[in-house]
């Protein structure tokens, strides 16, 4: 069964739960249309010139996944795979090729691993999540709609205002608060971020609060001084609930490429990331960053950010989002193959 017809497949349900899946799957197509405008076009380009597969072709397609910084690692495994599969079923042209790069490309990032994409969270009592990442990449954007999409799951949520290093930053929060309907914990800017904490973890306690979303700063001009905050951070809020903080989301900025990759790096020296949020996925052409970020650090991204509405925040599908790389060359492939048929 090829790749696109199996996705179809798996928008199944209710007439409503078809509409939300299927609204998901056009989500990804409409947010990853810029890399797909840049890279899709060039794969289907290649699929006109050489109909056969062969070593120029492989290595035409080598060249062009590492332009969508798919990474130079990620992008040697799919070629390795892709080789062998062509070998083993005896593929001698190219019509149905980008299923099979489809197949390969969410083998790679799924790795045997199912629901790479859920928040481990505490069934009972407080649920804590840090968020980090460097200033600019629309951490506290995520933050309000993280916190509006648990509300909408019926959660009861508060928010910690710890980056108390940055003019604007805990008013900017306050805002995300106000609109979403959750209370914030702040105290002056250039306040203790720990001692933050400390206060809205008593606070969500008392009020028996579902998730607490903690705000940090994002400053890495001094990676020791990173470090050594976000582990007292963390050493207060693991003191007062055991086992927290239960996930450590990054927000990444997709329209940075390789240097995502890098403050990545940075991040997991200094704490425990548990998840990546790729923010402004739906504003860069090198949206491959996905694939190179789980295969280089084997972190997953939880959640992508797919436009501005609020709602276009969600929850990470490989699935979609290969579909949303290939979609015009994969419903092409299933018309082809409906016709011959």
């Amino acid at each position: 069964m090829s790749f696109f017809k199996r996705l179809k497949e798996k928008v199944s349900g209710t007439p409503e739960e078809q509409i939300e899946k299927q609204s998901i799957t056009e989500k990804f197509k409409g947010g990853l249309t810029k890399t797909r405008e840049q890279f899709t076009s060039k794969v289907n380009d290649l699929v006109a010139k050489y109909r056969k597969v062969d070593e120029d072709f492989f290595e035409e397609l080598e060249e062009l996944l590492l332009q969508a910084d798919v990474g130079f690692e990620t992008v040697m495994e799919l070629m390795d795979k892709l080789r062998y599969e062509v070998q083993r079923k005896n593929i001698k042209d190219t019509s149905g090729i980008q299923s099979v790069i489809s197949e390969k490309l969410v083998e790679i990032y799924e790795s045997g691993q199912e629901e790479l994409n859920t928040l481990n969270l505490p069934e009972e009592g407080l649920g804590v999540i840090l968020f980090v990442g460097v200033n600019g990449v629309g951490k506290t954007t995520t933050i309000g709609k993280l916190a509006h999409q648990l509300k909408e799951q019926g959660k009861t949520v508060m928010l910690a205002a710890g980056d108390t290093f940055r003019a604007g930053a805990i008013d900017q929060l306050q805002e995300w608060g106000n609109r979403v309907g959750v209370e914030v914990i702040k105290q002056a800017e250039g306040s203790d971020p720990a001692a933050v904490m400390y206060d809205a973890i008593r606070a969500a306690k008392s009020r028996g609060v579902d998730v607490l979303i903690c705000d940090t700063a994002g400053r890495l001009q001094n990676k020791v001084n990173l470090m050594n905050e976000l582990e007292k951070i963390h050493r207060v809020i693991s003191r007062e609930v055991p086992e927290a903080p239960h996930e450590v989301l990054l927000a990444l900025d997709a329209t940075t490429g390789q240097n995502a990759l890098i403050q990545a790096q940075t991040f997991k020296e200094a704490t425990n990331v548990t998840g990546i949020v790729l923010t402004k996925l739906d504003g860069t052409a090198k949206g491959g960053i996905v694939l190179a970020i789980r295969n280089k650090l084997g972190i997953p991204v939880k959640f992508v950010g797919l436009g501005e509405k609020m709602d276009d925040l969600q929850p990470f599908d490989a699935e979609k989002y290969v579909y949303g790389l290939f979609a015009e060359g994969l419903e092409l492939e299933e018309a082809s193959e409906s016709e011959d048929k």
